[in-house]
């Protein structure tokens, strides 16, 4: 083996050539080809699927849901849902930090309870009763074998954006009754808003809560 100060000159040189050309290809080329791609054929995506309102102001992103609650009480813990809007998913997977809390988070994560555990039982107890309770108007009343499952379970990430479309329906008589709104409109909007399986066989028909609520909205301003 050449030891010898050239040859080793040489070797390092070009060691020194090959991590400058991989950094130049992998560091700056690579990754703008792929911006620049993403940029041109799925902006919406490349850009975290960002929702508007009608004035044009980013309010969430389609792929998070979002909570829809009243402020804090003093001395309150826990936020009471706002019920004038369509409820997403339970958040119970997702825990606190000193930082972030509920969908104000870098964090995420499934109830890690098996079904037979006696919290998680007793949450989807608790969980139906607020859903029979808080959807039970006059002249509508919600039965408990009328509430889905995902009404009382929180998805894996616990970011779920999506409800069925059996949940949005259950929903419609109180919301509309909260915004003053005539029960077929609110209805149309579901329907409006429920989305097929994805290619027509891959998941299930669902609805996403953040675009149900900003069409509700100006419903109600324009009603």
């Amino acid at each position: 083996m050449n030891n010898s100060p050239t040859n080793t000159a040489r070797l390092l040189g070009a060691g020194l050539r090959a991590l400058l050309v991989l950094t130049l290809v992998t560091g700056v080329v690579h990754p703008l080809a792929v911006t620049g791609f993403a940029q041109a054929l799925f902006d919406d995506k490349a850009n975290g699927s960002e929702i508007k309102d009608h004035t044009g102001r980013v309010v969430g992103s389609s792929l998070i849901g979002q909570s829809y609650n009243l402020p804090l009480k003093k001395g309150q813990e826990t936020p009471e849902a706002d019920l004038k809007w369509f409820q997403g998913r339970p958040q119970n997977g997702l825990g606190t930090n000193s930082v972030n809390t509920q969908y104000k988070l870098i964090l995420s994560g499934a109830t890690n309870r098996s079904a037979d555990n006696e919290e998680f039982v007793q949450w989807v107890k608790d969980a139906k009763a607020a859903v029979v309770k808080d959807n039970s108007v006059t002249g509508y009343t919600v039965e408990p074998s009328d509430v889905p499952a995902d009404a009382v379970t929180s998805s894996g990430s616990g970011l779920d954006p999506d409800i069925s479309p059996a949940y949005a329906d259950l929903q419609v008589h109180r919301v509309a009754d909260r915004n003053g709104l005539p029960v077929e409109q609110v209805r149309k909007l579901v329907d409006e808003h429920t989305e097929g399986r994805t290619l027509g066989f891959i998941g299930e028909p669902r609805v996403n809560v953040l675009e149900l609520n900003i069409a509700l909205r100006e419903l109600a301003a324009t009603s």
